[in-house]
């Protein structure tokens, strides 16, 4: 199957749709948001990871804020920062050039024999959840359909251990992450919100305000809303 891009959804969604599904359609079919410390450490994070120019290090291109999209799986986003390692024995100026020609100018250069790498930060630590890893494994889904080869692995960069977290994109994460780009596109056709469900991580939602997990049972905020004016 391929999509349109009026059909891509971000790649942000499916760590939001993990997280709570009401919490997604809040977000991406109502476009209600609300920021709390929580998120705004998350922003600054973020900003601060992608700032800054693409660098050359030992042969290894660093490319910071890099736009993903995939027509495969009908997705759209950025990766905080990709790395490129060439193959053993390519020189840094060959491993310039090489890149220079498949990306910037879009030229069938192969980079079958690169190992690519994408990094994702992340505040606070790894969750018990997969939506963290999920959301990196649709970053590499997206950077194979582009550049045409095989990524195995990422990584995820938690700023409170400060500390790289090794991510395999193994049969089993990409399943789950099929899963979840596929769940994800079911939830933005259906223009739906589901009902709340009060669970303890609510209380760290920046949406809670709006959500009233506890009290509000309505599907949508904005029928609430409707009642109440």
């Amino acid at each position: 199957m391929s999509y349109s891009e009026d059909d891509f959804v971000p790649i942000s969604a499916l760590q939001h749709l993990l997280f709570c599904p009401r919490q997604c359609a809040l977000i991406h079919n109502e476009q209600s948001w609300l920021e709390n410390q929580l998120t705004a450490e998350g922003r600054v994070l973020h900003r601060n990871a992608e700032k800054g120019k693409s660098t050359t290090r030992d042969g290894i291109r660093i490319t910071r804020d890099l736009p993903l999209h995939s027509f495969e799986w009908g997705l759209i986003g950025k990766a905080d920062i990709v790395e490129f390692h060439p193959p053993a024995g390519l020189t840094k100026t060959a491993a310039r050039r090489t890149l220079k020609q498949r990306i910037d100018q879009h030229r069938e250069t192969s980079l079958a024999d690169w190992t690519i790498i994408p990094i994702e930060y992340k505040r606070g630590q790894p969750k018990k959840d997969d939506s963290d890893r999920v959301q990196l494994c649709a970053q590499a889904l997206c950077l194979e359909e582009m550049l045409h080869l095989t990524i195995v692995q990422g990584y995820l960069f938690y700023g409170q251990k400060q500390h790289r977290h090794e991510v395999a994109f193994d049969p089993e994460l990409r399943a789950i992450t099929a899963d979840t780009i596929s769940r994800m596109h079911q939830l933005m056709e259906s223009g739906e919100t589901p009902r709340a469900e009060y669970q303890p991580k609510c209380n760290n939602c920046s949406l809670y305000d709006l959500c009233l997990p506890k009290t509000f049972q309505m599907n949508s905020a904005r029928a609430w809303l409707d009642r109440q004016l």
